[in-house]
């Protein structure tokens, strides 16, 4: 009798710790109809066991992946050995809103899922076990740091006033738009420009308004170049543009809308509202240069005449 006593009582110890466990305990019939749902599933679900008991799993929950979650049953039930899979494969099975404080920025709960066969007095798997571990917080500071890994990768190769891409990243751009040409001798343009007379803004107004100046020509060539050119600063008021499967006659467009944007808008500053123009230079890629480096140098040929030739001008080399 005493053994029965303790036997009942560990029963119910078992009962208790499964229903008080932080992890979603789902016991599923071969058919997936259910026979256990703890009370972690209970509280996430706002679904009690007593309701669920021998229905269907995706009558209730039809978002979760039926031929996905089939495929993994079955192979556990016939090798009779657990699967395993992560949030980082499959966000997560249940959809549960995300209750966790810290992470409250997560809309859902990121869960990692373990499948275990059940198996009957004759040794054969009758039913399998869903245990859902939420790992919200585990995900969400991993999926923070990658977001903040690209945030620092993006910050190394832009320029943080222009936004654009900074020298280095652009001129192996460049190199890079070379080489394609010489192996697909596609229409090709580089593009150079400076904004004129930019010392005496700097020295009337301050480098506060040469910055907006700055930061006001990358926003009008962003604005007007396609989403397959790639625009750079190369330093200082120098900017630069690779115009890739473009002409020279296409170039020219393209820059003297530019140019006409700058010529016609007004920088309004804290010190003055500024007025300001711009000279460019356009070489379209032949079989002339030897390297990228000789490519810039006719760009930059091309933007010295357009200075030469008066500024607030577009020159084609």
């Amino acid at each position: 009798m005493a053994m029965n006593d303790f036997e009942a009582n560990s029963f119910h110890w078992l009962v208790d710790m499964l229903e008080s466990v932080e992890v979603g305990l789902v016991v599923l019939d071969l058919d997936f109809r259910v026979q256990a749902w703890n009370g972690f599933m209970e509280n996430h679900s706002g679904i009690t066991a007593s309701k669920i008991r021998n229905q269907v799993l995706f009558d209730v929950f039809p978002d979760i992946p039926k031929a996905w979650l089939t495929r993994k049953v079955d192979a556990v039930a016939l090798l009779n050995t657990r699967a395993f899979t992560s949030w980082e494969q499959r966000p997560y099975l249940f959809q549960f809103r995300n209750t966790r404080p810290i992470t409250g920025t997560e809309e859902y709960m990121f869960q990692n899922l373990t499948i275990s066969p059940l198996s009957g007095v004759t040794g054969q798997v009758e039913k399998v076990c869903l245990m859902v571990y939420d790992v919200t917080d585990i995900a969400s500071s991993k999926r923070a740091l990658e977001q903040a890994n690209e945030q620092l990768a993006k910050l190394s190769m832009t320029d943080r006033l222009t936004g654009l891409l900074n020298r280095g990243t652009w001129e192996n751009l460049v190199d890079a738009e070379f080489e394609r040409f010489r192996r697909y001798n596609h229409n090709t343009s580089l593009v150079m420009f400076d904004i004129d007379h930019f010392k005496p803004v700097n020295d009337t107004h301050g480098h506060l308004a040469g910055d907006e100046v700055i930061k006001h020509t990358a926003g009008i060539t962003r604005a007007n170049i396609r989403q397959s050119d790639s625009a750079g600063r190369y330093g200082g008021e120098e900017f630069g543009i690779i115009l890739p499967e473009t002409d020279a006659e296409g170039a020219r467009i393209i820059c003297e809308r530019i140019r006409e944007n700058i010529e016609q808008s007004v920088v309004e500053t804290s010190v003055a509202p500024i007025r300001y123009t711009i000279s460019i230079g356009i070489a379209q890629l032949t079989e002339k240069p030897e390297n990228y480096m000789q490519w810039m140098q006719l760009a930059d040929e091309a933007l010295y005449a357009a200075k030469e030739g008066g500024r607030n001008r577009v020159v084609v080399g």
